[in-house]
């Protein structure tokens, strides 16, 4: 069954998971010991060979032989934690992948139990095999995909013989040919079932109906993807590549990390250990994270930490019975609560939980925000004004963008392209005189600010 250990790990201490290093079932040891010995005893076997079988002309060779093997494991010529590293993350997600995927009849035995209904036999009868319908899919789809499913239903008959299908059921079931798996049958029985429900009245109306359809929609959506993870697995090509990568990097290994005669002044071989500690380590963590891609890319084995499909199963089906017909209308008497008459009220605590209630109640980040006196006063922002150029540019500006905002405001906008298209033929009409010379300036003015007419009226739309 699934290793658990959530409780060992709820609090954060010193040590907390060392306790959890001295487990067997479900742990690295179990899966990856027989490699590790496998690799112990070539390593064994290549450092009794040199030191005791060979002669000193072929120990020449075998050393030279091993400090080319080590230049290539102590670089990155084989790419392992590249690859495992991406391998491991992609059949992670897999793994969660299809434990998302998996049908639970929750919310399908919730719509049965409030929309299918009747308290007589034949309302009972319905929400029944309705739910048993749906299991009955979930079962077919497991028996297709988990080893574990099909050693407990070798056969259909020993589904009949479980109660998940009736003897007609199967005669229907085997009668209809197809070159497929035939999981979704149970299901358009549901479809059918309900529907014969809607004309009888037990479900009310075709909201109520569609709210079955819906939720029956997502429960096979879950079945159908259960087998295309099961039908569509990681590329083979991908598998094969990291596992080469692990194998041939610890081959090398082998040789490569052979301790040398330190008498012959070889670069990095001043001691003579026999045991290759840190040459170990390695392997336990690489061969260890291969290990792992191993164990949760198919999650409906038989390991310690694969899906409990069977217990999945008897849960499913003993749930949605006693949704829909136990707890059908099966509801306590309306009373009122025991704090009905206070208005305000507390929840007790228990002795060790006394602590919780004296901690304030968290109402947000910034409330217990730190502010000046200068930052608390009242500031009223101004309303937008035009500063002043400093040029007799900027003032026949300025008289623009008035005169622009007025004629704006009683004219059109073609009558403003008009008028700024054609400055000079007001400043003709004028008569000669001091009074007028300020306002000639200021058509001339404007006259040089039309050459470049869409300036102008991109500063009139300011």
């Amino acid at each position: 069954m699934t290793v658990s250990y959530s409780l060992e790990v709820a609090d954060a201490r010193f040590g907390g998971f060392t306790k959890l290093l001295f487990r067997w079932k479900g742990s690295i040891y179990k899966l990856l010991y027989k490699e590790l010995l496998v690799f112990s005893g070539v390593y064994l076997f290549f450092s009794v060979y040199y030191r005791f079988l060979l002669t000193a002309k072929q120990q020449d060779l075998f050393e030279r032989v091993a400090l080319y093997c080590d230049q290539f494991t102590n670089t990155n010529f084989i790419p392992v934690l590249f690859v495992l590293g991406f391998y491991v993350t992609l059949a992670f997600n897999r793994w969660w992948g299809q434990y998302t995927s998996f049908p639970l009849p929750d919310n399908l035995m919730m719509v049965v139990s409030g929309n299918v209904h009747g308290a007589d036999e034949r309302g009972r009868l319905l929400r029944r095999t309705l739910m048993r319908y749906a299991n009955l899919s979930s079962v077919l789809i497991l028996r297709s995909i988990s080893t574990r499913v099909l050693k407990r239903f070798p056969t259909l008959e020993h589904i009949v013989e479980a109660g998940f299908m009736t003897t007609n059921e199967l005669k229907k079931f085997e009668s209809l040919h197809c070159d497929f798996n035939k999981y979704w049958m149970p299901l358009t029985w549901f479809s059918n079932l309900a529907s014969r429900a809607r004309e009888e009245g037990r479900v009310r109306d075709d909201i109520a109906l569609r709210l079955l359809m819906d939720e029956l929609n997502k429960y096979r959506a879950k079945c159908s993807l259960l087998f295309h993870y099961d039908w569509i697995s990681i590329p083979l090509v991908y598998t094969q590549v990291v596992t080469i990568a692990v194998y041939s990097f610890f081959a090398f290994c082998v040789i490569g990390r052979q301790f040398l005669n330190p008498e012959k002044g070889y670069k990095d071989h001043n001691l003579d250990l026999y045991v290759p500690v840190f040459t170990l380590m390695q392997f336990f963590f690489y061969a260890g994270w291969l290990k792992v891609g191993e164990l949760i890319i198919n999650p409906f084995g038989e390991d310690d930490d694969d899906f409990e499909t069977n217990q999945l199963i008897d849960r499913n089906i003993q749930v949605s019975m006693l949704a829909v017909d136990d707890m059908y209308q099966n509801l306590a008497p309306l009373e009122k609560d025991k704090h009905w008459a206070q208005r305000h009220f507390s929840i007790p605590y228990t002795l060790s939980t006394t602590a919780d209630s004296l901690r304030p109640a968290f109402k947000g980040s910034t409330f217990d925000m730190r502010m000046s006196a200068e930052d608390l006063e009242v500031h009223t922002p101004r309303s937008k004004q035009f500063l002043p150029l400093k040029s007799s540019l900027g003032n026949s500006l300025d008289i623009l963008l008035q005169r622009g905002k007025g004629m704006l405001r009683g004219g059109s906008l073609p009558s403003l392209i008009d008028v700024s298209s054609h400055p000079n033929d007001d400043v003709a009409a004028l008569p000669e005189g001091p009074s007028n010379a300020g306002a000639k300036q200021q058509k001339q003015v404007t006259g040089v600010m039309s050459a470049d007419a869409p300036i102008a009226l991109l500063l009139l739309s300011y």
